[in-house]
């Protein structure tokens, strides 16, 4: 389960640590982030051997993108890359479905990028993935786009959004047995990419 909220000058993103397959548990500490540039993450979730090659092929891209520009590749690049590079493979999809999470390079606002497999995307305030999206979607609707009331304006309390996301990550954990072991928070702002975990529901 991972779930990323777009803020006034940041990003966070919430996933959750564990791999397993059917009632088994494969690891219980495994990142789902992985950070592409100064200010762009990617978190996935899916089939950890697809979500691993698309993880290093986009690396790979970003680095042949550095050497022949010079400079890195801005969120939008990146954007259309991945859609691409998902697109490319439509007839034998990676098992992956994506958040491009990062700051916007013109406004400096945070923006999450949603993905299907085969690389249609949408810019989007919030976004989840996993096993336990259905759960996690009503929360994030009421919390942070207030369809019962005004649509709210993007969050600016890093701390707020942190403590709802860590809440949902672990409501999930209580229902949904491939959610848990310990949570992964990592923050995207104009100081860099920082991540630091916590545990949750052990079984």
């Amino acid at each position: 389960m991972l779930i990323a909220i777009a803020g006034k000058d940041f990003i966070k993103v919430a996933s959750d640590t564990r791999v397993s397959t059917g009632y088994s548990i494969l690891m219980r500490k495994h990142s789902k982030t992985t950070q592409l540039t100064k200010d762009v993450v990617i978190t996935s979730g899916g089939m950890v051997a697809d979500i691993e090659a698309l993880h290093k092929n986009l690396l790979t891209r970003i680095k042949i993108y550095k050497m022949q520009n010079k400079r890195e590749p801005n969120l939008n690049n990146l954007a259309k890359l991945l859609s691409n590079m998902l697109y490319g493979r439509r007839f034998m999809p990676y098992y992956a479905f994506n958040l491009l999470c990062g700051l916007d390079p013109t406004t400096g606002e945070g923006v999450v990028m949603g993905y299907d497999a085969v690389g249609s995307f949408d810019r989007i305030n919030y976004g989840g993935q996993g096993s336990g999206q259905s759960l996690a979607m009503t929360v994030l609707d009421s919390q942070f786009h207030g369809h019962n009331f005004l649509v709210k304006q993007l969050p600016e309390s890093q701390e707020t959004v942190e403590n709802v996301a860590k809440d949902i990550i672990h409501g999930v954990a209580e229902r949904d047995i491939y959610t848990g072991d310990n949570v992964e928070i990592v923050t995207v702002d104009k100081d860099g990419v920082r991540r630091y975990m916590e545990p949750i529901r052990r079984d």
